[in-house]
């Protein structure tokens, strides 16, 4: 190295953080918009309603700060336990839509299927229409007097109940739609998914003398272990936020006596925050629906390596 290039060398070191930190803040400005957006919309409102969750109402309006006492009030609460176990009932009942759309979207990729987008539509239509909508069709069908599902029970000779309004009956009504207005959503996930696992491998599984279910167990499930993750993450969550179906399907507590027992997290708070008015004690509901939320979703996060493939 001559002494007229190591100036030259040690400018062009010296100038290059000045490069880096010049081009990294172009990154930043690029993504500006979207983390205001974040802050205003999203991480804003969590820490106003954490705040919100330490204070009281008045009637009229007008907070006072009274620390932990919603929570206390509200672990106390046995509401919260069955709103929690309601809820994680009608969860545990829409996640079984799940191993059904494998098996659906599995079927609708075979190879040569006619009219396989048109069925694709249908199975999707549900989850884009209105939940108003869809909550006025299966009112009917749930009709204890002339609903479709009672007329189809009496032809076997089985008597019945009135759906929406029997304890023990109503939430697992709204369950079964909850599951099949999502199945569709997990379809298109998992078809998508199923589109990437190359055709190969089933050629060389049937060249072994792999049956078909030996193929889907072997090597459709373990590849689509990723989107399986996914649909099940998403479905978990939008099941912990229900309510506008619930709501739609069975009404309010003045019309239907059922409601009292069939409650989920959600319409807890809408109870306690909109229709008592007791805005502090429905902001540490909120707060609790999102730290529950928050956990299933780290555990399932943790449990993923376990069972989810990364081939």
């Amino acid at each position: 190295m001559t002494t007229e290039t190591l100036p030259k060398g040690r400018a062009a070191l010296r100038e290059r953080p000045r490069l880096l930190k010049r081009d990294g803040a172009w990154p930043w400005l690029f993504v500006l918009p979207l983390l205001i957006g974040i802050a205003v919309f999203y991480l804003w409102p969590i820490i106003q309603t954490a705040y919100f969750s330490l204070t009281t109402w008045g009637v009229f309006g007008g907070s006072t700060f009274t620390g932990v006492a919603n929570y206390v009030r509200l672990f106390a609460d046995p509401q919260l336990y069955s709103a929690l176990g309601n809820t994680l009932l009608y969860t545990g009942i829409v996640v079984l839509g799940v191993p059904l759309a494998v098996w659906l979207a599995s079927l609708l990729n075979t190879p040569g299927l006619r009219f396989a987008s048109f069925y694709r539509v249908l199975f999707f239509l549900p989850y884009v229409a209105m939940p108003t909508a869809i909550a006025m069709v299966w009112r009917i069908i749930f009709n204890g007097d002339f609903g479709i599902l009672n007329y189809v029970l009496k032809g076997f000779g089985i008597t019945g109940p009135y759906w929406i309004s029997t304890p023990g009956f109503a939430l697992v009504a709204v369950a079964i739609v909850g599951l099949w207005s999502s199945l569709g959503f997990s379809m298109i996930i998992l078809g998508a998914g199923l589109k990437s696992i190359p055709a190969e491998l089933y050629e060389a599984a049937e060249l072994d003398g792999a049956t078909p279910w030996r193929q889907f167990r072997s090597v459709t499930v373990p590849l689509l272990t990723p989107s399986i993750f996914f649909v099940l993450i998403i479905t978990i969550i939008g099941s912990f936020q229900l309510f506008d179906l619930q709501y739609a399907i069975l009404g309010s507590p003045t019309t239907n006596p059922v409601i009292p027992q069939s409650l989920s997290l959600v319409y807890f708070f809408y109870q306690q925050g909109f229709v008592s008015n007791d805005k502090g004690y429905a902001a540490a509901i909120a707060m609790v629906i999102f730290v529950i939320i928050g956990i299933v979703t780290l555990v399932q996060f943790r449990l993923q390596k376990r069972w989810v493939s990364n081939d």
